[in-house]
């Protein structure tokens, strides 16, 4: 079997993180998933690992797997659906709506995705202030989580 490359090995483990609940941390199994991810897509190959589509079909299947386990609420928050999704109070209004759908579920998953493309310039280059701007996110991200979540409640807190 030939070595994966870089881009490869990090979508494996991608995969492997995101499924692990499925999977059990193996990594056969996450191969299995990301091919099934890959097939789904056109020209998968070329693709990198942080790809929209990619991650958009990686949610799909999550969605999928977690509606199929008894008991257990799913929510997820594209933070690049609109423009000013991003921003700390509408960030706040969506993480708040998603962890009142899921407070009723001892064991459920909050789905965050496109968090960095959302806060990253059209540039593409990461400035002092974007990446204050996605840690104060990402902290306030987690301590809503923390605070509204139940003690007795088992919540999974993925970003992609």
């Amino acid at each position: 079997m030939p070595t994966p490359d870089r881009d490869e090995l990090r979508r494996l483990h991608f995969v492997n993180a995101l499924f692990a609940h499925v999977t059990g941390h193996d990594l056969y199994l996450a191969q299995q998933i990301q091919a099934a991810i890959t097939t789904s897509l056109t020209e998968a190959e070329q693709r990198p690992p942080a790809d929209p589509e990619f991650i958009a079909a990686a949610a799909r299947l999550l969605e999928k797997l977690c509606s199929g386990l008894p008991r257990h609420g799913f929510y997820h928050w594209n933070a690049a659906h609109t423009l000013t999704a991003a921003k700390p109070l509408f960030a706040r209004a969506e993480i708040m709506a998603g962890l009142k759908h899921l407070s009723s579920y001892r064991e459920s998953t909050l789905l965050i995705t496109n968090l960095r493309a959302a806060l990253l310039p059209p540039s593409g280059r990461y400035t002092e202030r974007a990446r204050r701007d996605y840690e104060s996110l990402l902290s306030l991200i987690r301590d809503l989580a923390a605070a509204r979540t139940a003690r007795s409640a088992n919540l999974h807190l993925l970003f992609l």
